[in-house]
């Protein structure tokens, strides 16, 4: 073989070696230009890629020119050397840009043109140009001749061209990656934490404050007061954001699985196992959210406790040490405390989880936040939907009296399914569902001003616009489930002007 062959080899070695090592475009593209000029003496190179949306070929990568001359380096398409091969899609050689005149030097790098030869070569896949490759070359008999260079440079830009391809790939995924990363930091973001009562805002200045260390975080909250809304936002506001949010429900799996599905296991660990990896692993750099936390059975606790404390486990039937940097955020509607008296929970495990507690208020211990959270819903849901449906004065007073025991979870499906529901364009009082309108419909029309006589007129009114509606207000079958003559019921609706002819009541 001869010894330039052994040079080309190498050198196209290296540059296959570079492409291939990440998706650093500057980067990789200026080490290309290096290794042509250490191995193949090429004096000076540049990376040219056209610029679809100004139609113009610029350098992206150069070698033994500066900032200020790479920049002059920009072309049209048949403009130059550089210009035709982009048109052409030729390779093309000129022996002497002295006497070229189509050879026009505009980034000024070459101030003694003499005896200077100019390769461009077409960077392109299948029929697609997507840029040149040029370099510079003062010949010698021993280093090859136009045909070897012409070859090699080929054979770089065939493989820049692969490269550029799967760039372009990875920076489409990236932008959506990052556009969807922005979306979710939107979405988990302080504004989204909705309350202006005291008790919710003393637990936004907790998440401010805790957001932004590493410190073990424990959500106390009846169900459904957003407790993994809260661990979501604490995770994207803090520099664990670009990593992953990982969440399980201890409670959601069964109790011989949990222990592989949160710590990983090796194939053959128990019948039918293979190889996995666990929440912990994959929650690598990020944080992980356990909800539930109170249901972890009671033989995995010291594996958790021994996480917390030594950010290490050991996967389920292997001996293998994992190291593990994780946030951890656990989550419990049940009270701890008892939990550990009964002999269910380790307190041990209990005050490692415990170095922030955040206790998420009921909606029914915070009521102003109520007609927030209505509003916001509302207006999400219509947005959802292309709708415009409002809510009336009445039906605002009962979902506002409303104890929500199912808290914001079931305030957020109750005004979803209205907004779908509603036929007219405002939801009232007989479009509410029966366990909004129930008992607790009462609430909002009686005080302890009320005198007994007048009390009981109340509750029989409202009795009687709950059920009217079921029965399509008709006064027989509405009378019989009440318990009452037509007779009885007519003299009512009369006494309390209810009006029967709108299908509404006049509160």
């Amino acid at each position: 073989m001869h010894k330039y062959e052994n040079i080309e080899l190498k050198a196209l070695f290296e540059v296959s070696r570079v492409l291939t090592s990440s998706f650093n475009l500057e980067r990789n593209l200026n080490l290309v230009l290096e290794i042509l000029s250490k191995e193949l003496n090429l004096t000076r190179g540049s990376i040219f890629i056209f610029d679809k949306k100004r139609e113009e070929i610029n350098i992206v990568a150069a070698y033994g020119l500066t900032n200020e001359e790479m920049m002059r380096g920009r072309y049209r398409i048949g403009e130059g050397i550089v210009g035709k091969v982009m048109e052409t899609g030729l390779p093309m050689f000129i022996p002497d840009i002295e006497k070229e005149p189509k050879f026009l030097n505009k980034t000024g790098s070459r101030i003694d043109k003499k005896g200077i030869s100019f390769l461009c070569v077409p960077i392109k896949i299948e029929d697609e140009i997507l840029g040149v490759i040029s370099a510079d070359r003062i010949y010698a008999e021993e280093q090859g001749d136009v045909d070897d260079d012409i070859r090699v440079l080929s054979i770089v830009a065939s493989l820049i061209g692969q490269f550029l391809k799967l760039w372009e790939s990875y920076k489409i995924m990236e932008d959506e990656n990052l556009r969807l990363r922005s979306q979710l930091e939107d979405r988990y973001s302080l504004p989204n934490l909705i309350g202006q009562s005291p008790s919710f805002q003393g637990v936004i200045k907790t998440v401010m404050k805790v957001a932004a260390t590493d410190a073990t975080v424990l959500l106390f909250g009846e169900s459904g007061t957003g407790k993994e809304l809260i661990a979501q936002i604490i995770h994207f506001q803090s520099k664990r954001a670009k990593g992953p949010f990982v969440a399980i429900n201890c409670a959601a799996i069964p109790e011989n699985l949990l222990e592989a599905e949160l710590f990983g296991c090796e194939k053959g660990a128990f019948t039918g196992a293979v190889k996995r990896i666990g929440r912990f692993e994959q929650a690598k750099g990020g944080t992980i959210f356990l909800d539930e936390i109170g249901e972890l059975p009671l033989q995995l606790q010291p594996k958790l406790l021994r996480v917390l404390q030594e950010r290490k486990f050991e996967p389920l039937g292997s001996s293998k040490t994992i190291d593990v940097d994780v946030r951890i955020i656990s989550a419990t509607n049940v009270d701890l405390s008892e939990e550990i008296r009964k002999g269910n929970f380790r307190e041990d495990l209990f005050w490692r989880l415990n170095v922030i507690p955040i206790y998420i208020p009921p909606l029914r211990e915070r009521k102003e936040d109520i007609p927030l959270l209505l509003e916001y819903y509302l207006k999400k849901f219509n947005h959802l939907y292309k709708k415009s449906i409002t809510i009336d004065e009445d039906a605002l007073k009962i979902l506002i009296s409303y104890d929500w025991p199912g808290n914001v979870r079931e305030l957020a499906n109750t005004m979803e399914r209205l907004v779908v529901m509603t036929e007219n364009k405002k939801i009232g009082i007989k479009d509410l569902p029966d366990t909004v309108k129930g008992t607790l419909k009462i609430k909002a029309f009686l005080s302890d001003e009320l005198q007994l006589p007048t009390e009981i007129e109340e509750l029989e009114r409202i009795r009687i616009i709950e059920t009217l509606p079921k029965h399509n207000f008709n006064i027989r079958r509405t009378a019989l489930a009440l318990g009452l003559t037509a007779r009885q019921l007519s003299y009512r609706i009369k006494k309390y002007g209810i009006n029967i002819e709108k299908g509404l009541n006049k509160l």
